[in-house]
């Protein structure tokens, strides 16, 4: 009844976004007299920014078509190398230009597409040969194909890396932005106990919940202060008939989105407000990136909800990756098996969904790792998605990740 009663009222804004959007445009018009009254910038305003925040969205494009190499245009073509049930291998093809190291960034499945690491790709394709995990929207995976957890994930991430490594002939490097930080070192120590010649040759992890019994936020709290069946009672829903995934349990992403805004309410609604004032005064170069960003931020989509559930009981509840104890199909994942792939850990130091010292755990579970091979950075004064987004993820986060590939 959930999803249903959220499925009538999306319909409901869709339709009063489409009139507020012809409202704030027959009040902009140049030669409807009533836009130059007093109160016609206003309302105008207030109609575009309600049209905006209540439009439906489907999947974001990457839209990436060219990059920049020593000042250089090159042109870029996405291309999908291999499609899975729950996701697929993404790559970046530089046309006429060197590839570069190759390099799996690793997106969240936590509720929002691939596409908000746009900026992060961006970023790292003019020096590495890019690919990208692009996760399924799950209530589009019909119930046929089966089900997906976080073993499932661990898989993906093995079988994308060795089609990576037999592509290029090179062992990949690996970047996990958030929640995959987890499935990647855990991907990473079952690689390396096997000796798989395409393991990674370094894995960065940013801003993960490797252990988060240590400075736990407000996320890492109510994971803890709920028994297990609370999260499967309220958060677990299933897909109505409308999609192709009709009758699959899933976490749906329109609640993950809610929990994150409610999470920041104050700043959404200031950022709203700030995006109000510039279109009164018809400044609308100023009001856009808010609205990109927001149109970005509010493309959700679901995740299974063995996914989930496993994720909440495996990494927020029990913590069983730093406490020597977490499983994959019946085999013990050992940290201490990683030996030659250089780990970096970076974290932010106003990142309110993983705390401090949250990642940087990894390095200290990998023991017989070299220090000379493990990297701690914490970047000042930088929240949770600027740790890989924005002007402080491209000049002073990126260019350590940069120079740590390159030393590898």
């Amino acid at each position: 009844m959930l999803y249903d009663a959220y499925e009538m009222q999306r319909s409901l804004l869709a339709g009063a976004s489409r009139l507020a959007g012809m409202g704030a445009g027959w009040l902009n018009n140049p030669s409807n007299p009533w836009g130059y009254s007093s109160m016609g910038p206003m309302v105008a305003a207030s109609l575009e920014v309600f049209a905006h925040a209540s439009a439906p969205r489907g999947k974001p494009e990457f839209g990436i078509r060219s990059t920049r190499i020593a000042r250089k245009p090159f042109a870029v073509e996405e291309q999908v190398v291999l499609r899975k049930p729950f996701g697929q291998l993404k790559h970046f093809a530089k046309e006429g230009a060197t590839a570069g190291p190759p390099l799996l960034i690793v997106a969240p499945m936590s509720g929002h597409y691939a596409t908000l690491l746009r900026g992060t790709v961006e970023r790292l394709l003019p020096g590495h040969d890019v690919y990208i995990t692009d996760w399924r929207d799950a209530k589009l995976a019909p119930v046929s194909v089966g089900s997906f957890d976080l073993d499932d994930y661990v898989d993906y991430l093995i079988e994308f890396l060795e089609l990576i490594g037999e592509r290029t002939g090179e062992r990949p490097h690996l970047l996990a932005v958030c929640q995959p930080a987890v499935p990647a070192f855990a991907a990473t120590a079952l690689m390396a106990a096997d000796k798989n010649p395409w393991r990674p040759r370094t894995l960065t992890m940013m801003g993960g919940p490797i252990y988060t019994r240590k400075a736990p936020t407000a996320v890492n709290t109510l994971a803890t202060q709920r028994p297990h069946n609370w999260f499967q009672s309220n958060g677990i829903a299933t897909v109505p008939m409308i999609y192709p995934g009709a009758g699959r349990k899933v976490y749906p992403g329109f609640l993950q989105l809610a929990g994150f805004m409610t999470m920041n309410l104050g700043s959404h609604l200031i950022s709203h407000w700030e995006m109000f004032k510039h279109l009164v005064v018809g400044d609308e170069e100023s009001a856009e990136p808010t609205q990109k960003f927001y149109e970005e931020y509010r493309s959700v989509c679901d995740m299974t909800a063995e996914f989930y559930l496993q994720t909440v009981d495996v990494v927020f509840q029990r913590h069983l990756l730093p406490e020597g104890k977490l499983m994959h199909r019946g085999r013990r994942v050992d940290p201490t098996a990683i030996r030659d792939t250089a780990l970096l850990a970076i974290e932010g130091e106003r990142d309110d969904i993983s705390g401090i010292g949250q990642t940087k755990a990894a390095l200290e579970i990998a023991t017989r790792m070299p220090a000379a091979k493990k990297k701690y950075f914490l970047a000042k004064d930088v929240g949770h998605y600027g740790i890989f987004n924005g002007r402080k993820w491209r000049e002073m986060i990126a260019p350590v990740v940069e120079k740590f590939i390159a030393a590898a």
